[in-house]
């Protein structure tokens, strides 16, 4: 049952955690959203202190595209990529200019491509350039799919530089997809439901699902940084199955349909901080596999640090609804987000599984909203499974939001899997029409100097 409750009581906690780390986790004790969080964010500093930037070796390539070159740069830009890497790798430079790519970059070991200002990579619309299919994921679920359009697979210490532009294309046929995809989306997440082997799994000619245009999986010791991306058919940037991963400076600008901003998945040692999100879908994402088939693989999304960056998509920061692998010790500091739906949207249902915790929101400024933060739980599913989702520890401090026109703070969990233990602590809503907190299965929500339309609420509400 719905129920739309005010402040009861006032809480304080004061806990001290440890904290240690080795080279690759942290043994470090988060009890459960209390008042002093300093210790939380050491270990975020902690996190991006630990990420390894690639080894990429001082060899440079600068290529000389002729002008018959840049009628299709394909071929010449990846035989340079795999020259390159072969011997040892280095520097690959596309120099200003213009270049129609027809087919996949693969980027390989010790790689680092750098677009100079200036350089454009315009890839084709066609989707046959970007077959056969590779291993890839599809919104959590593992397949053999069209290539991304820039793309690494079990690779490591590579780089994606400069600032020249990645550009989808607007005329794209991908993009006509979108309405003809349903049928492939779901007989996918029946194959992720049942277990079928991933090679079994064929969606390429014939079939409807929308590849990425830049996804790096499996992949270890990896910068993207200063690029312009825009026109993608899918998802934006997507890193799945990686670590130590580093995202900085980018421009997005892409609003065709399911254009997050970058989908962080089952990685872990992740930093995304300075980059301009403009997109047709979320900004940024951190996600764990869908269902089944994201519980088999097992990998969780942890030590990722989201700081400094300018959002402007529909909702500004998300966990899930892909989060079956789990997510944990995610930190997002400095942000602004603009006008939007929802300013945080964590989502989830009976078909997934997965814990998420750990989670620490701080310093961010947020313009014009429908929804400050909705805990979407009950995301619908297709499976009628019972796996639920348990979202736990949970701290946003020093907010400040402009307007909300709808909801304050909703939540619907299953039942007997309560959201459990959140603070909302020193938040300031100018202006809201909205001053309900609507709760389904909460436990444990601690409200301290919580501001709404100049009135100050303390307290903690639980509902079941």
């Amino acid at each position: 049952m719905r129920k739309f409750l005010t402040a009861i009581f006032i809480l304080s906690l004061i806990i001290t955690p440890a904290f240690s780390s080795n080279s690759d986790e942290f043994n470090f004790n988060f009890p459960r959203a209390r008042q002093n969080t300093l210790n939380d964010w050491a270990m975020a500093s902690q996190i991006v202190q630990n990420i390894q930037r690639p080894n990429i070796p001082a060899k440079e390539i600068r290529l000389n595209l002729t002008s018959s070159e840049a009628r299709d740069a394909h071929k010449i830009i990846q035989e340079a990529i795999d020259k390159t890497s072969s011997e040892g790798g280095g520097k690959i430079i596309i120099p200003a200019g213009e270049y129609i790519c027809n087919g996949p970059i693969v980027l390989k070991n010790n790689i680092e491509l750098n677009l100079e200002e200036g350089a454009k990579i315009l890839f084709s619309p066609e989707p046959s350039c970007y077959l056969p299919v590779v291993k890839t994921r599809w919104e959590g679920t593992e397949l053999m799919n069209y290539s991304p359009m820039i793309y690494a697979y079990g690779q490591h210490d590579i780089a994606l530089t400069g600032a020249g532009t990645i550009d989808g294309n607007s005329e794209s046929v991908f993009h006509s997809w979108k309405k003809l995809e349903k049928p492939d989306q779901q007989a996918l997440r029946l194959m992720g439901a049942a277990g079928t082997p991933v090679e079994n799994r064929i969606f390429g000619e014939g079939h409807y699902l929308r590849p990425c245009i830049i996804e790096i999986n499996y992949c270890e010791r990896v910068l993207l940084e200063n690029y312009t991306v825009m026109n993608s058919p899918f998802w934006i940037n997507h890193i799945n199955c990686s670590k130590h991963v580093q995202v900085r400076g980018l421009k997005v600008n892409s609003m065709f349909a399911n254009n997050d901003g970058i989908d962080v998945e089952s990685s872990k040692y992740v930093l995304i901080e300075k980059n301009i999100f403009r997109t047709g879908d979320d900004s940024v994402v951190v996600k764990s596999g869908r269902d089944y088939d994201g519980r088999k693989v097992g990998l969780p999304s942890k030590y990722v640090v989201i700081r400094q960056n300018d959002m402007g998509g529909e909702d500004g920061i998300a966990l899930g609804s892909e989060m079956s692998g789990g997510i944990a010790y995610v930190f997002f500091e400095d942000n602004i987000l603009r006008d939007g739906d929802s300013a945080v949207r964590f989502k989830a249902n009976l078909d997934r599984g997965g814990t998420c915790e750990h989670i620490r929101v701080r310093n961010m400024k947020i313009g014009n909203f429908k929804n400050f933060i909705w805990f979407q739980l009950n995301y619908p599913g297709e499976l009628g499974g019972n796996f639920p989702t348990v979202y736990k520890d949970l701290v946003f401090e020093n907010i400040t939001v402009e307007s909300l026109s709808e909801k304050l703070f909703e939540c619907h969990a299953p039942k007997g899997y309560p959201l459990q233990d959140v603070m909302l602590k020193d938040v300031n809503i100018i202006k809201s029409a909205n001053s309900n907190f609507i709760l389904e299965n909460v436990s444990n929500l601690v409200i301290n100097n919580f501001k709404i339309n100049d009135q100050n609420i303390n307290g903690v509400l639980s509902s079941f």
